[in-house]
């Protein structure tokens, strides 16, 4: 059985051994961008390797042009992904403790480039703290395979093509983040406040539950009911892609396919003004 958008902690334990199976952790804090790398040192999944969200997940920021954590290069990411043993028959689960908010957007590059089975460790670092699961201290060994990307160029809009109005009927788009930050009353990371023009508002930390868990699939199904009309695919965006991918996996998740993201997010959109 393969899992492609969440899955338990019961269930990667059960498969915690199976050689064909990659964890990666992906704690990381805005606050401090070293946090996770120094909590994963301490204790981390048993066979985990380290994600970081600047160094391994993003591009390098040129200021004035991109938002604030490009697209990695594709060739460099997938070498990345096969030094962490990652090919086509692996079994990919991501997490952190974020409710899968840094996750998800390692989640999304693997499908970006071709790879569905990977999933979302579901109430992440938390719960399998919480459930006294093995914790282990100790540095992974890589095996190295072959990672061949297949980029999906759907997957993406830019922002040329996010600002071009067409006699078609337009996307759906969904701002991602905080309602005050929609809503532009407040902005603690970007120089301007507010949001695209158009966009409707779903914060993606409201697909979680009191506990930090996806809500179940019939809630989110009626989370997203309203935006999943149409021909077109919504496009969800954020501050700069990074917790859009939470949204675009609740949405996968809950039956409704494959949205597309943009990648620049709010802090590139800005970048004109």
């Amino acid at each position: 059985m393969t899992y492609n958008t969440l899955i338990t902690a019961g269930t990667l334990f059960q498969n915690i051994d199976q050689p064909n199976w990659v964890i990666i952790d992906c704690r990381f804090s805005l606050a401090d961008t070293e946090a996770g790398g120094k909590a994963f040192l301490k204790g981390h999944i048993p066979n985990a390797f380290y994600a970081h969200l600047d160094k391994d997940l993003s591009s390098r920021v040129i200021p004035g042009k991109t938002g604030r954590h490009p697209l990695p290069d594709i060739d460099v990411l997938a070498d990345k992904f096969s030094m962490w043993g990652i090919d086509s028959s692996s079994q990919v689960v991501v997490y952190d403790d974020k409710g899968g908010a840094i996750a998800s957007r390692l989640w999304w590059l693997l499908n970006w480039l071709g790879h569905e089975n990977v999933a979302v460790l579901d109430g992440g670092w938390q719960f399998w703290e919480k459930e006294k699961l093995p914790v282990s201290n100790q540095v992974s060994k890589s095996s190295r395979k072959k990672f061949i990307p297949k980029k999906q160029a759907h997957f993406t809009v830019s922002r040329r093509e996010m600002g071009i109005q067409t006699e078609k009927t337009p996307p759906v788009i969904i701002d991602s983040r905080a309602h005050e930050r929609y809503l532009g009353r407040i902005e603690p990371i970007d120089p301007i406040a507010g949001h695209i023009p158009g966009a409707i508002n779903l914060p993606f930390m409201e697909n979680l539950d009191a506990e930090g868990k996806f809500l179940s699939k019939k809630a989110l199904q009626s989370r997203f009911l309203s935006i999943k009309a149409g021909n077109n695919p919504p496009v969800f965006y954020c501050g700069s892609g990074v917790t859009a991918c939470h949204n675009i996996l609740a949405f996968k998740y809950a039956g409704y396919g494959q949205a597309i993201l943009y990648p620049g997010s709010w802090s590139e959109w800005i970048t004109a003004f």
